[in-house]
């Protein structure tokens, strides 16, 4: 197992590294832009007999009951048991400033007991928002995220063939009542709030319009007042806003993952002077007992005699490895790694360097 260790922001020398500048359209938000959450229950149908199982998934067979007769077909006394069917759940983003006929992409995953949605058509379904008004309609063929196949004594999937989108799959067909034009104050809200990079876009924001127009109200909040400009197109301000760069600070922090073993830091991480030491002893005890069996027609009893083997193994580690001053967590980890330290047991190190006070960071553990 091979470890991935991202270093962001890799020191060349210690001391000698400066940010990039960002566009403040990739550090922040403008506050009220945002999208609206879209859900909605409906029918996928052309499975190929991969559909639910109407026993266990009585809300299918109501559902499509209830579309065939709104389409004129009566089925309430017959035998209705198809197995191309499959009920789904049906999720959407109405993106900000949706113009009615706009076309969005949708998501959909089955919520009964369907083996997969490949080459199934999802049936016209209304999304709703949470007021519970519909906004947009989705229909189409569903692309799956996934593919099933197998026998009579075996099977093999590969993703998840339950769940799948649509391309552009549903139409706009309500549009969010929000006048941008007419707002005189604006917010901005930083996506990861940080009181020096806040000070920073208030500072770039005031001398790139040459007038006090920005204001920090917090580590994450930098009010715009439009109305000092005179009679200004919000939008235009944000468009010209947008595009000034400016160099965020970011807290130091270092980022595990136990599962694929990744270790990602920043450039500011720093260790102070420590000692570590590891290593894994393994003890063995094996038990192979033996019998003792007398001749044929001697005197005797059989006897089993115990038979044992203990043995200690020390794998490779590393014994003290000491680091002086105010190092890079990166030198260090570049040590470790020339050392062939396990990562299971770099991510040890690591999570005891912070326990004992020496790794100046925000540490966190996935």
């Amino acid at each position: 197992m091979r470890i991935l260790v991202l270093l962001i922001g890799l020191l060349l020398h210690l001391g000698t590294a400066h940010a990039v500048p960002i566009r403040i359209k990739d550090l922040a938000n403008v506050d009220g832009v945002r999208g609206n959450d879209l859900v909605g229950y409906g029918l996928v149908v052309g499975l190929n007999g991969s559909g639910d199982s109407l026993r266990n998934s009585p809300f299918t067979e109501e559902i499509m009951a209830g579309l065939l007769e709104r389409l004129g077909v009566n089925v309430s006394q017959e035998a209705f048991r198809p197995k191309n069917v499959a009920a789904v759940i049906v999720t959407a983003t109405l993106p900000p400033f949706a113009r009615a006929g706009s076309q969005i992409n949708v998501n959909v995953a089955a919520i009964g007991d369907a083996k997969n949605l490949l080459g199934g058509t999802l049936v016209m379904t209304p999304l709703n928002a949470a007021d519970g008004e519909i906004y947009a309609v989705a229909q189409g063929s569903v692309l799956a995220g996934g593919a099933e196949a197998g026998g009579a004594a075996a099977s093999v999937v590969q993703g998840v063939p339950t769940t799948g989108t649509i391309p552009s799959g549903a139409r706009v067909e309500r549009e969010v009542a929000f006048d941008f034009s007419q707002m005189t104050s604006l917010r901005l809200a930083l996506r990861n709030p940080d009181f020096t990079t806040a000070a920073r876009v208030e500072a770039a924001i005031n001398r790139s319009l040459g007038r006090s127009v920005a204001n920090l109200m917090d580590s994450g909040t930098i009010a715009i007042d439009a109305s000092v400009l005179g009679n200004v197109n919000p939008a235009r301000l944000i468009g010209q806003i947008e595009n000034i760069s400016v160099e965020p600070e970011t807290a130091a922090r270092v980022v595990i993952d136990h599962r694929s073993g990744t270790i990602v830091m920043g450039e500011d991480v720093r260790i102070s002077r420590v000692a570590v030491s590891q290593g894994n002893l393994t003890l063995r005890v094996r038990e192979a007992p033996v019998v003792s069996q007398p001749n044929p027609f001697s005197p005797g009893d059989t006897v089993v005699l115990p038979r044992s083997q203990a043995e200690i193994t020390q794998e490779p580690g590393i014994g003290f490895a000491e680091v002086s001053g105010e190092s890079s967590l990166s030198d260090v980890v570049a040590g470790l790694n020339a050392l062939g330290i396990r990562p299971r047991d770099m991510i040890d190190i690591l999570k005891s360097i912070h326990a004992a006070g020496a790794l100046h960071a925000e540490l966190i553990v996935n």
